[in-house]
């Protein structure tokens, strides 16, 4: 047996689950696990997903019936596990297949336990220079890159991120070697100067109505309806909006104004796990200060709290 924090779709709270063990994946015994503003939705009512919550982990292969030499190796996980044989799947991206399970959001239990189950294909070893505690920072730091994979971004592409939250940090941060012309907007001072540590300009939103029609990509990673709203007065007519945020709601928009300005929007989700740790390898991204708090995993419930209140950043559980 194993801790867990779990969700029953009413209630949170850590107690004593099943050791995952399958013949056909690696056992994972976790190190650290980060919190996600998709945890936190999860939590009110966010994709109807009950069990153990949580995505982002550090951890040690315990067991791994197919690739034997995993045994001992630190490594991070792709979240996604697909069928292997849909047309996707065989493509090498199980990223959208159809009847994927995805970690601690859709079908499998999550990081935020003692250990955790993912197929060997999901695990990518740490590299020798990067901490537990950068490490952790790899799937979110993925999903920000990953908007690299819809959008080009060249040196003189004039780029919004809208969010100085952790989301809107990392995808300036990731993006910041890719462009020249690269804008945070945001709400809080205090969050802001670390968007300015990446050398970027900052912008109050509420200073946001003189940047009309001024970028050719605008990030969407604040999570609320107001950025979104944002994004389509700054954007330039045929410019791309990409969304990052997930929230639990239903938003309302002005479909008529991208259908004027001919505005591509872009969904973005998760994001390759190799160019987020290579990122972390050679230095190009610093993350250690956007670590606000580190709880154990007995304090999960607590640790779901404050990383739920306003101004903090990455709240981390650990199972020493």
């Amino acid at each position: 047996m194993m801790k867990a924090l779990k969700f029953d779709g009413k209630t949170l709270e850590v107690r004593s689950a099943a050791k995952p063990q399958s013949p056909d994946e690696c056992t994972v015994r976790v190190v650290k696990s980060g919190i996600c503003n998709t945890d936190i939705e999860i939590v009110r009512g966010y994709a109807g997903f009950t069990g153990t919550i949580g995505h982002e982990f550090v951890g040690v292969v315990e067991a791994s019936p197919e690739i034997p030499d995993l045994v001992g190796r630190g490594v991070v996980g792709e979240i996604n596990v697909g069928c292997g044989i849909c047309g996707l799947c065989r493509g090498g991206d199980e990223r959208h297949c159809p009847t994927r399970t995805v970690l601690g959001i859709k079908g499998r239990d999550g990081a935020h336990a003692e250990f955790l189950a993912l197929p060997a294909r999901n695990l990518f070893e740490i590299p020798e220079n990067v901490s537990n505690d950068e490490a952790v920072f790899a799937e979110p730091l993925a999903a920000a890159f990953g908007i690299t994979e819809q959008v080009v971004i060249v040196p003189d592409t004039r780029v919004a991120v809208i969010g100085d939250g952790k989301l809107g940090l990392l995808c300036l941060r990731s993006l910041s070697g890719l462009s020249e012309n690269i804008v945070l907007i945001g709400k809080h001072p205090e969050k802001m100067r670390l968007g300015e540590k990446s050398g970027a300009e900052t912008i109050l939103s509420c200073d946001t109505a003189k940047m009309h029609g001024r970028f050719d990509v605008v990030i969407e990673a604040s999570g609320s309806e107001s950025g979104f709203s944002t994004a389509v007065d700054i954007v330039r007519p045929r410019g791309k909006i990409v969304l990052k945020s997930t929230f639990h709601g239903t938003p309302s928009w002005e479909a008529w104004r991208v259908v004027v300005d001919e505005i591509t929007i872009v969904g973005s989700r998760c994001g390759r796990f190799g160019p987020a740790l290579d990122l972390l390898a050679k230095r190009k991204v610093d993350v250690a200060d956007l670590i606000s708090d580190e709880f154990s995993l007995s304090d999960g419930v607590r640790a779901i709290a404050a990383a739920s209140a306003k101004g903090v950043m990455k709240v981390l559980l650990n199972n020493n």
